[in-house]
């Protein structure tokens, strides 16, 4: 029986969800005439529209309170970071800002903003379009998880956490309508690279103050019609579980660079689905790649696969606020179970490695702290000690994940595992990806499988997320010893003693797990040989400007 002849009810979901997305692609497809039928793809080509997956369907467009990376890669088309970045070398290049300074004891910077940016409603982009944007994501009622990013800002944390009503405290002036003055709390010689990232981005405050309140994070601003940008697209189409379409902007500064006249993206939760949307020619790109066909598409050397170094840890979130997990010696034993080297060598292929630490060792100029991270008998011993040895009078652990083949493989055999070593029953649970981020925002999990990917090029884009007012902790751990350690790493210049003291923070976390990393990820993916200009970083920035389609 064909599809189209089932019933609505009879598909399941991430079909259902494939098909709606595909369905104006498909039809393009299938009915451009009697002779050679052009795939979405070739009209793609032709038309300068990419056409790519995002994994799932975004939870917003709000640079300021999204957290996903596949939210983030539409943000990336719609919003100008201050500094970008050169490709391959990843060092800072004008963007909204045309120049900088740095002072002496790098502690000010001073930006000053090109006259030719403009948001996309026509108004220029101004010294205090930031100082505004910066204050809303710091104001308390927004809730945004990322706010503490900005406590590199001299009085940011106050301000954020209601210690200090007034925002005039704070390092962010806007000494002319083109020229920003940012003081930091102490020097963070990352700070131009954490400037790409979504939470930095200004944001056109007047506009989304015209359709409801500003620090509401609930007002309907994201919409098409509603939205004002300033990067090198704009909002046209947002369909539900179907796709985003963003145009090339006719207000952007550089414009003139920009080769690609739309992107096209897709909310395509099953990796298998979209891996033969790109074998039909509906896609320029995937977001993932079936495991089972890694190693087939790695021997026949094809040009469409791509394993990109990432800075990326997929690990575990254990909610220490709910019994059992609230016991330190069934979280380390839980830890110690896990064979990590089987499960990057023997169920993930495409160069993924063990995570025995949370921080990659990719990372130049760390030193991850050395440990043993998989001892069964020692894990046993603990378990014991905690009154459940074999698992006895120990409750089901439940493992929530979101919709994902990987995840779904890594979570099975971590549960296999625990049962053999622990005799612990586990339950998985999968939901969609927005709802798992609203759970675990709302500390409404046992154990929580996800990933964390860099945003800059230091320890403490993975190591400040266990700090007690992090907003992306979510586990329910805190530590004064561990706030100590990340706060004196902050006063160090020597970059080997403050790496040293770095790594005696993540020690502490580890041996305390709250989180238990699993493996180290790479970026595996499809990608259409007719896509030029793709330069793919470590922490999955892109500038669309350098993109480009071959006919």
């Amino acid at each position: 029986m064909s599809a189209s002849l089932l019933p609505s009810s009879a598909l399941p979901r991430h079909l259902l969800r494939f098909f709606a997305a595909i369905a104006v692609p498909f039809l393009l497809f299938a009915f451009t005439g009697c002779g050679k039928r052009e795939t979405t793809v070739e009209l793609g080509n032709r038309e300068g529209i990419l056409h790519l997956s995002i994994g799932s369907e975004p939870s917003d467009l709000d640079p300021q309170t999204v957290t996903g990376t596949g939210d983030a890669k539409i943000i990336q088309a719609l919003f100008e970071p201050l500094v970008s970045y050169e490709t391959g070398t990843l060092a800072p290049v004008p963007a909204l800002a045309e120049r900088w300074e740095i002072s002496a004891d790098g502690l000010t910077y001073t930006f000053h903003l090109r006259p030719d940016a403009k948001w996309s409603n026509g108004d220029p982009v101004t010294a205090q379009d930031c100082v505004d944007s910066w204050r809303r994501i710091l104001t308390p009622s927004l809730a945004a998880d990322y706010a503490y990013f900005l406590y590199l800002l001299r009085g940011a944390e106050d301000f954020n956490k209601g210690r200090s009503a007034d925002f005039s405290n704070v390092g962010a002036v806007a000494r002319d309508a083109r020229t920003l003055v940012v003081t930091l709390t102490h020097p963070a010689p990352y700070f131009l690279q954490i400037l790409l990232n979504s939470p930095w981005r200004p944001i056109h405050l007047r506009s989304i103050a015209a359709v409801g309140d500003p620090y509401n994070r609930s007002t309907k601003w994201t919409l098409p019609g509603a939205l004002v940008s300033s990067g090198p697209f704009v909002l046209k189409e947002w369909s539900l579980n179907r796709r985003v379409i963003v145009e090339k902007s006719p207000t952007y500064y550089d414009r003139a660079k920009v080769r690609l006249n739309a992107l096209h993206f897709y909310p395509i939760d099953n990796i298998d689905a979209e891996e033969r949307a790109f074998r039909a020619g509906q896609l320029h790109m995937t977001w993932a790649l079936p495991l089972s066909k890694v190693v087939p598409l790695q021997r026949e050397k094809s040009p469409a696969l791509r394993i990109d170094p990432f800075l990326e840890t997929y690990f575990f979130r254990l909610n220490v606020r709910k019994a059992p997990l609230d016991d330190v010696r069934i979280r380390r034993a839980l830890s110690l179970a896990i064979d990590r080297d089987a499960i990057a060598t023997k169920i993930l292929p495409g160069g993924r490695q063990p995570a025995p630490t949370f921080v990659s060792p990719l990372l130049v100029g760390y030193t991850p702290p050395a440990r043993k991270a998989y001892d069964p008998e020692a894990a046993r011993r603990l378990l014991a000690e905690a009154g459940h040895a074999k698992g006895a009078g120990l409750p089901p652990i439940e493992i929530l994940y979101n919709n994902s083949e990987i995840l779904r493989l890594v979570g099975e055999a971590i549960q296999q595992m625990w049962s053999r070593e622990l005799g612990v029953e586990v339950r998985l649970s999968n939901q969609e990806k927005k709802v798992v981020f609203a759970n675990r925002r709302a500390g409404d999990y046992q154990v929580l499988l996800g990933s964390w990917t860099a945003d800059y090029l230091d320890a403490t884009t993975f190591l400040d997320m266990w700090l007690s007012d992090s907003g992306n902790n979510h586990t329910g751990w805190k530590s004064p010893a561990y706030d100590a350690l990340a706060a004196r790493a902050r006063t160090i210049a020597d970059p080997n003693a403050r790496a040293a003291v770095l790594a005696e923070a993540e020690t502490l976390v580890l041996d305390a797990a709250p989180i238990i990393p699993i493996y180290f990820n790479t970026h595996v993916y499809l990608l259409h040989p007719s896509v030029k200009g793709w330069q793919p970083t470590p922490m999955d920035h892109t500038d669309y400007r350098y993109v480009s389609l071959e006919k």
